[in-house]
């Protein structure tokens, strides 16, 4: 099993990033959908966390065969989905992802937002709101910037088969990105 933490520092307040990040969700999921590809939802229902309260559960099917790489097209079935559990109890959610033809892989993500300004280099530097007037970020903005958030991450990515685990964590790590903004 690998496991990673990542802390991402954004110039925003946790609510802020909420609303952003409910949008960026519902906008990713309608452009993944078409030709037959795209997101299910199975369960939406209401959810309680012992530690965290009140929160959401949410179960969806993701359908993509045609957006893995190559050497992995190679051994997957034509048709196939990963299965996104999501429970939202904001600012703590946990995710986790299957495959439908891989019953020895996983990735678990929990994340905690928090108004404060942990330690990351991942500065967007050249990038302006219009909304807030916040940006382009200069070197050492996490020092005095207010309002700032981060979000910390715990991924684990389980993948129990010998002859592609080093190269399924490779590949997880390359994409890590695109799962860890959104989620």
């Amino acid at each position: 099993m690998l496991m990673k933490e990542y802390r991402i520092c954004m110039p925003l307040t946790v609510d802020e990033y909420r609303i952003g990040q409910l949008y960026m969700i519902s906008k990713h999921s309608c452009e993944q959908s078409g030709g037959g590809e795209g997101v299910e939802v199975m369960r939406n229902e209401a959810d309680m966390h012992p530690q965290h309260g009140q929160g959401q559960l949410t179960e969806k099917r993701i359908y993509l065969s045609s957006k893995l790489p190559a050497w992995a097209r190679a051994f997957a079935p034509r048709f196939f989905y990963v299965t996104e559990k999501a429970w939202n109890f904001y600012p703590y959610t946990i995710t986790e992802y299957s495959v439908s033809f891989l019953p020895k892989f996983s990735i678990r993500i929990e994340t905690r937002f928090e108004n404060n300004n942990g330690d990351n280099d991942n500065d967007p530097s050249r990038w302006m709101s219009s909304k807030t007037g916040r940006g382009p970020l200069e070197k050492g903005w996490r020092d005095d910037h207010k309002p700032i958030m981060c979000s910390y991450k715990r991924v684990q990515c389980s993948f129990e088969v010998y002859g592609f685990q080093t190269k399924t964590e490779d590949f997880i790590h390359k994409v890590r990105r695109s799962f860890l903004f959104l989620y």
